[in-house]
């Protein structure tokens, strides 16, 4: 009787553990979920990306300030390297179409940084903490890596059509001229070029309006000025024409 009785206490309890557990797995899903940042709703509107996630513009500026590039040359390489997607990594090789194989190479996050590169800049700055899906380490990333370049080749901070060929052939080949056999990464450098200007003259709109009620931002998230805020993205939003 004994027996029986401890076999059933234990029975039940073996389901109440394994209940707690599924609870407590799920629960850990979802924060891990809510921990995840989303791309911003409108990549191509710049005002629209700060008011979404104003730690960005707050990251942003920082390194505008700390390394001379403007925010719209930064925010232009990471939405070409990752259309703002924190964990982007090249796409798999297939074998046989069936199983997965390696990637390219092992760029990562917001900046495709690759594993050397981001290595040295972490040695160089001494932030050892660094992550390449955290969006303040990739743009200060992004600031240290082209004030490197501007450095060494000469070219301008706001130049970000010849900052980007340099991104991606490093500043040894741009300097030999080794995009001047890839018209592909040419096209793409254009393309960061226009954007980065689009970026700069929509901030040029809203910059005012964003650094009104910072300190209201930072702790809650919105301007307490929403009326005088949506009027001016509107009226920046029917200027500005998005680009492919």
């Amino acid at each position: 009787m004994k027996q029986a009785l401890y076999n059933y206490y234990v029975i039940v309890a073996c389901k109440v553990f394994n209940s707690l557990l599924k609870a407590m797995t799920l629960s850990l899903m979802v924060f891990i979920a809510g921990c995840t940042t989303s791309p911003p709703q409108n990549v191509d509107d710049v005002c629209e990306i700060f008011d979404e996630y104003y730690d960005w513009y707050s990251a942003s500026k920082e390194v505008e300030k700390k390394y001379g590039v403007p925010i719209g040359v930064t925010m232009a390489f990471i939405h070409q390297e990752s259309r703002f997607v924190e964990d982007a990594r090249p796409p798999r090789e297939w074998f046989l179409w069936i199983f997965p194989g390696s990637r390219a190479s092992s760029a990562y996050g917001y900046t495709q940084a690759l594993d050397g590169t981001w290595t040295e800049y972490q040695r160089k700055t001494d932030q050892w903490s660094a992550d390449r899906d955290d969006f303040t380490d990739a743009v200060d990333f992004v600031g240290w890596y082209n004030s490197r370049t501007i450095k060494r080749t000469g070219i301008k901070r706001h130049d970000a059509y010849r900052l980007y060929l340099a991104y991606h052939d490093g500043a040894g080949g741009y300097l030999k001229g080794t995009y001047k056999k890839k018209p592909w990464l040419m096209k793409v450098s254009r393309k960061v070029d226009r954007r980065a200007k689009m970026y700069n003259r929509q901030l040029v709109q809203c910059r005012s309006t964003l650094d009104s009620g910072w300190l209201w931002r930072t702790l809650f998230g919105s301007n307490p000025f929403d009326s005088m805020r949506q009027q001016r993205f509107a009226r920046l939003a029917a200027d500005s024409a998005p680009l492919n």
